[in-house]
């Protein structure tokens, strides 16, 4: 019974992490940008920052949890072993170590997560910047206009 109840509690801390829900950036349609125009980008830029940031942040979340929580487990068990001298002290231990192995693995899922969020939120930057769209706080460089060179006057006395 107490190791169902502890596996539900390793479980349901593994589905903390999440594949951002979107970008946590603000974007603006370039002047004069249709809005149906605006939405298309978005959804394309969206769909490029989901391809771009690679892997699911719940698939790298989940296995960080369970490779803490098994190598938790483990030490925890040989540690319990040892000072209990026996079977239970075992247990004790193995327990206790799966419980630290978790919350390092919850740890490591939530940067995982915040890792993934940064990279989905510069593709999408960088997708919407390129289609024309503005992003606050960034200043795309201005358009180069050809320069004219003036005519070099004739030297005096060639006129």
């Amino acid at each position: 019974m107490k190791r169902s109840i502890l596996t539900l509690a390793v479980l349901g801390l593994a589905a903390c992490t999440t594949l951002p829900a979107g970008p946590r950036v603000s974007v603006m349609p370039a002047s004069g940008k249709p809005i149906e125009q605006f939405s298309a980008d978005e959804q394309y830029c969206r769909n490029y920052a989901a391809q771009s940031a690679g892997l699911a942040p719940s698939d790298a979340g989940a296995r960080n949890f369970a490779a803490s929580a098994a190598v938790g487990t483990a030490i925890g068990a040989v540690a319990g072993a040892a000072i209990g001298g026996d079977h239970e002290g075992a247990e004790k231990g193995a327990a206790l170590g799966l419980l630290t192995g978790a919350a390092v693995g919850a740890q490591q899922g939530a940067m995982a997560s915040r890792e993934m969020q940064r990279r989905y939120d510069i593709a999408y930057q960088q997708c919407m910047v390129s289609k024309g769209n503005q992003v606050p706080g960034y200043a795309a460089p201005a358009p180069a206009t050809p320069r004219i060179e003036a005519a070099p006057y004739p030297p005096p006395g060639k006129r």
